[in-house]
């Protein structure tokens, strides 16, 4: 998906939620959107701070809080980075392929390994609130050949 789809898609999704959609967290979506892998929070800052000098650090995570509560931007929590969703509308559940050479990180939705972990936990009478599945390895383009 394009960055410009993205970010059109982005609009109409906060307008269906009935959210703003501000010129600030447009633009932290689009400097993800652009970042072939995750970005980090301060990295994130470095590259606002160009375009708005006023750009401060609680700036950023305003945004990065609002982009990940509407599903339009995923946490890496192993890399404490971020990195843009191209399909807001599934029920965001889902697993991360990352790979520790490029950075490239793929999307995957696996809605039954996440059931049987959910199913697991709750036979052990844990209640499962946030689920984040991630795979390092390496992407096809990196692998040896």
């Amino acid at each position: 998906m394009t960055d410009t789809a993205l970010l059109h898609q982005a609009e109409q999704h906060c307008a269906r939620r009935g959210v703003r959609f501000t010129p600030i967290r447009r633009r932290v979506l689009e400097l993800i959107a652009n970042t072939s892998g995750g970005l980090k929070a301060y990295d994130l800052l470095d590259l606002l701070a160009r375009d708005h000098a006023s750009a401060r650090p609680p700036t950023v995570y305003r945004a990065l809080d609002f982009l990940i509560d509407q599903g339009l931007v995923h946490r890496i929590e192993s890399l404490n980075a971020y990195v843009a969703c191209p399909c807001p509308e599934h029920t965001h559940r889902f697993q991360l392929l990352i790979c520790r050479e490029c950075g490239h990180v793929e999307e995957l939705h696996l809605d039954d390994v996440n059931d049987q972990l959910t199913a697991q936990a709750r036979t052990l009478g844990f209640q499962v609130q946030r689920q984040t599945i991630e795979l390092l390895g390496l992407c096809r383009k990196c692998q040896p050949h």
